[in-house]
């Protein structure tokens, strides 16, 4: 079987390469891995192959998927855990598996959260361009201890949950926020509505899932309702948040810090070096311009283990397609 990898980077080769040799040597599996991302105007790179393995940004609306379908693609694999980006009943009305990844390495990205807090807060990122620049003044460094502060998580799945664990091991509070609740949450910290949680919360974490519920959670309503001065961080979905609103909240001051892995139109930028380029994304550049802002490129899954677990689970449920199996990871 032959298979298109979209968005690939040297590190999907690297580690897809490394599962196909040690446990699926023997499958007949064919991989090419390909730079762009699959939209509506690379999908003719598609023909050819049964079945594509596709990331974030990639573009998999009804037109795309009948056009896949076209050419003889059965199967669409995330190597990811959002599905937001695939029209899930055009793939079902055309018969193609789909399947995700749905729990790898969690601690990946919760670890990722706290790196973001811990540099944001102590500003340790500044302090480290001081340094090197002979600068040892700590004016404009201060920070606050974690220990004692309430962190509100919001989606306490496995990565909302392994981040409550981390915050609860440095003598945090922990609050929750998730209209499904879990018994193992429950014994790290405290369900509470949302109008209960952001008034209180001295950092609020993002961990659910994009859906027409979650887009734009935070607004300007749910800005207004935060604690004065409280930071705010998104490891998970760029949409989460409604980036001008947050923008006018840092200005207002209402918001004391923000820190992204994620952003709304980062398909445009990240996994891409653009620093030779000119870069006319204006709400990104404004963020940029915030001394209390930290923006990483979407990296918080990028440990080995995650990138391990995601080449297995990606070529288990392949296995599943072509042995036509029950799939636990199937969303079509």
């Amino acid at each position: 079987m032959k298979i298109a990898f979209f968005s690939a980077q040297p590190y999907d080769r690297r580690f897809f390469d490394q599962a196909l040799q040690r446990d699926f040597a023997d499958a007949g599996l064919e991989f090419t891995y390909l730079a762009p991302t699959l939209s509506a105007d690379t999908v003719a790179l598609a023909q050819g192959f049964e079945a594509i393995c596709v990331f974030v940004n990639d573009q998999l609306d009804a037109g795309v998927l009948a056009t896949l379908k076209g050419y003889g693609v059965s199967a669409i694999l995330l190597r990811c855990a959002g599905f937001n980006n695939v029209d899930l009943d055009a793939a079902k009305r055309l018969d193609l598996f789909v399947a995700r990844v749905p729990g790898y390495s969690p601690e990946a990205v919760a670890e990722h959260t706290l790196a973001l807090v811990m540099t944001l807060n102590r500003h340790t990122h500044r302090a480290y361009n001081r340094v090197r620049e002979g600068n040892f003044m700590l004016d404009g460094l201060l920070g606050f201890n974690l220990h004692g502060k309430t962190v509100g998580i919001i989606g306490t799945g496995q990565i909302g949950l392994a981040t409550a664990r981390i915050f609860k091991g440095f003598g945090c509070r922990v609050l929750g926020f998730d209209p499904f609740q879990t018994e193992a949450f429950k014994a790290l910290g405290e369900y509470v509505t949302l109008e209960q949680l952001l008034p209180v919360a001295d950092i609020v974490s993002l961990h659910c899932p994009l859906l027409d519920s979650t887009r734009h959670l935070i607004r300007h309503e749910t800005l207004a309702q935060m604690k004065p001065g409280a930071m705010l961080v998104n490891t998970s979905r760029g949409a989460l948040i409604d980036t001008l609103a947050v923008i006018e909240a840092l200005k207002s001051r209402q918001l004391g810090a923000l820190a992204i892995d994620v952003y709304e139109q980062e398909s445009q930028l990240f996994f891409q070096d653009r620093s030779g380029d000119h870069i006319d994304d204006e709400v990104f550049l404004r963020l940029t311009t915030f001394s209390n802002v930290l923006i990483t490129g979407h990296q918080g899954f990028f440990t080995r283990e995650a990138l391990e677990q995601i080449a297995q689970v990606t070529l288990e449920n392949l296995r599943c397609f072509t042995e036509r199996v029950a799939c636990e990871n199937r969303l079509a």
